[in-house]
């Protein structure tokens, strides 16, 4: 068995982080009375007038910090790649990740729903855009090139694509659904790319070599 040096192991990130996504929506929830998952955005939870603000923000955090080791160690490991277009693709991945954190910590929703200050704009109608349709773009490039011919990555290939189904049912769904159910399709969006980089973590563990 191949000794799994301390780049791979800290790939592991990608997983972990996975679990404070988590841990922030359902403690979040749970800290804010009245709050119904199944009709309201996720990110009411880390809202600045919010009742789970302090605590949700706090797990939130822990998962960025995760999910950005995660992709750095990711683009470091991706280069030994032959595929060029699967580099990136990961590269774009990892961006999306970077630019989340990054823009969604400058820019949280200034009130839970959506209040139309210049702050909630940005993170609506700006930011929320721009990651979506950069992680699209992302998934549909690893998709092919892990699909293309005999490759060993045909189930990150495969994986990616049921990511891109649920980003874009979470997508449509999020704006041609009833309120009651808004939530539940908003998350299939926000899980998929959640997940997705775990995938790539476990990946980075396996399968990318230094």
């Amino acid at each position: 068995m191949e000794k799994k040096k301390l780049i791979n192991w800290l790939c592991l990130s990608g997983v972990f982080s996975i679990v404070f996504y988590l841990l922030h929506d359902t403690v979040g929830a749970m800290n804010y009375p009245g709050y119904n998952w199944m009709s309201r955005a996720v990110s009411d939870l880390t809202a600045t007038d919010s009742p789970s603000f302090v605590i949700a923000s706090g797990f939130v955090t822990v998962y960025k910090i995760l999910s950005c080791l995660c992709s750095a160690l990711l683009c470091i490991l991706i280069k030994n790649e032959n595929k060029k277009i699967l580099r990136l693709g990961v590269y774009l991945f990892s961006i999306m990740n970077f630019i989340s954190a990054i823009g969604y910590a400058l820019f949280p929703l200034s009130s839970s729903g959506f209040d139309g200050s210049i702050q909630s704009i940005i993170h609506v109608y700006v930011l929320t855009v721009f990651v979506v349709v950069l992680s699209i773009i992302s998934l549909i490039i690893i998709a092919v090139e892990s699909l293309k011919g005999e490759n060993k990555h045909k189930l990150l290939g495969i994986l990616a694509i049921i990511s891109l189904i649920l980003m874009f049912i979470g997508t449509v769904g999020s704006q041609s659904v009833s309120k009651e159910i808004f939530g539940i399709f908003e998350r299939f969006s926000t899980y998929s790319a959640v997940l997705f980089t775990g995938i790539l973590g476990l990946y980075g563990f396996k399968v990318f070599k230094d």
